[in-house]
């Protein structure tokens, strides 16, 4: 187990919240762009469709270079990692937001991206270990949280600041926002071992095992699924459902309200068991995007459905990621970067296949893809719950009530 104080862990309230903050930044940064592509490719000129590879630049960096950098620096002590890859990332948004061409603005995205992967596995790590076992799964919540609430919140108001000032204005707050994170987390974050044992080939063979990558799979899956229907839920409303205009806004600021508040409903439910809470929430999306499919021009149904997707879409996270943990136990280090670099797969992949649904039969279609693959992953999510680590003495300490669950 990490030794950490256990003044702090009575009160590991400041450590999680500069864990918040940190994630908040990273993931308005990380989606923000979204919204800045034209305003991009006006100043650099170049064309949409090249600005877009923003976004594919950095969903690689997390899963491709979170996992390398992690690898890397599997001996290198927990705290050093968090102040380190932070300091990096605000480093590299501030070459984005003075870069001179597209290409350093690409290269920054990619290197950003690496290091939020880096940092995320890091801070899931000193998350579980500020808290006693029972209540990992929260702890994990409050750090996805950041990412969650800034989704919601974060990346609107880039947006618009963006809108107003300029691209390299919203890049600039998010340097400011990461200074200050930086800063919170050097104060409040104290000294965290690594909750693994040895070193790189030691971990690899516990992180990379059958049981963790069955698990993994659920992820993509799932992620996957969910966003083959929400990269086209806006043409979906519009088009389907009728809504346009301030109710279009209404309708999305009801998913996102409801994905942040899932995001920490999802961590009190790991905690109680979260096997079973992937499977009821695999469940939960099957009903969700069938309603969509089903009742799409219903306005009050579809407001319904966005909401119970938003609780449980990313209200699952916490669960994977403790899941993985368990599943990996030794290598647990190395392993909890691994569902963020899942997830962006998932998310990766889910948005071509809902773009090729698109062009076949419309936004319809895309929400059928979402549901079919959904419902295909259920028996893999239920499946997967039946497994166990393979050293039951070597569980990570996060394990607590799951170990003694019947599954």
């Amino acid at each position: 187990m990490t030794s950490v104080p256990l003044s702090v862990r009575r009160r590991p309230g400041p450590a999680l919240a500069a864990l918040f903050l940190a994630t908040f930044v990273m993931g308005s940064a990380e989606l923000v762009v979204v919204g800045l592509l034209k305003l991009v490719a006006g100043d650099l000129a170049v064309s949409v469709d090249t600005a877009g590879t923003l976004v594919t630049a950095y969903a690689l960096g997390i899963c491709v270079g979170g996992p390398l950098l992690t690898a890397l620096t599997i001996r290198v002590r927990r705290r050093t990692l968090v102040w380190a890859s932070l300091a990096g990332y605000v480093a590299g948004n501030l070459l984005a937001a003075l870069a001179p061409g597209f290409g350093t603005l690409l290269a920054a995205r990619a290197v950003t991206g690496a290091l939020q992967g880096l940092f995320l596995g890091t801070a899931f790590t000193v998350a579980a270990a500020l808290v006693p076992p029972e209540r990992t799964g929260r702890a994990i919540s409050v750090v996805f949280g950041g990412i969650a609430v800034s989704t919601a919140l974060g990346v609107p108001l880039g947006t618009l600041a963006a809108q107003h000032l300029g691209w390299r204005a919203a890049f600039t707050a998010i340097v400011v926002l990461g200074a200050v994170a930086l800063l919170a987390a050097a104060v409040c974050v104290p000294p965290v071992d690594g909750s693994g044992t040895g070193g790189l080939w030691a971990q690899s063979r516990h992180a990379l095992a059958p049981r963790v990558l069955a698990v993994l799979g659920v992820g993509f899956l799932l992620l996957g699924g969910q966003f083959a229907a929400f990269t086209y839920i806006t043409p979906f409303l519009e088009d389907v459902t009728g809504v346009s205009g301030t109710w279009l806004t209404v309708f999305l600021f009801a998913y996102g309200a409801a994905t942040a508040a899932g995001t920490f409903v999802g961590g009190w439910a790991a905690d109680r068991d979260a096997a079973r809470t992937l499977v009821a929430a695999n469940l939960a999306l099957v009903v969700a995007l069938a309603v969509l499919h089903i009742a799409g021009a219903s306005r009050v149904l579809v407001a319904l459905a966005l909401v119970l997707w938003g609780v449980v879409g990313f209200g699952l996270v916490p669960s994977l990621q403790y899941r993985v943990g368990l599943l990996a136990g030794p290598g647990r280090d190395l392993a909890a970067t691994l569902p963020a670099s899942a997830v962006n797969a998932g998310i990766a992949v889910g948005a071509v296949a809902g773009g090729a649904a698109v062009s076949h039969g419309g936004a319809t279609d895309a929400v059928l893809t979402g549901l079919l693959v959904c419902a295909a992953a259920l028996p893999a999510t239920w499946a997967s719950g039946r497994l166990r680590p393979a050293e039951a003495g070597q569980q990570p300490a996060a394990a607590g009530a799951e170990s003694r669950s019947p599954g």
